[in-house]
């Protein structure tokens, strides 16, 4: 019986110990975020809308 309760409290230590190298290393993770492309007929538009404001 206490050979159980020491083979349940190993798991519950191994996973918990995965889980944070896991969330560790998400939280570590370097995002990058391509740059939109700028839009010409847009550019002339917000140009067109300032002159006549």
């Amino acid at each position: 019986m206490t050979g159980y309760i020491v083979l349940g409290i190993a798991i519950i230590l191994v996973v918990l110990i995965l889980t944070l190298i896991t969330i560790n290393k998400g939280y570590a993770f370097k995002h990058s975020i391509d740059e939109l492309p700028e839009d010409k007929n847009e550019k002339d538009a917000d140009h067109s809308n300032e002159n006549h404001g």
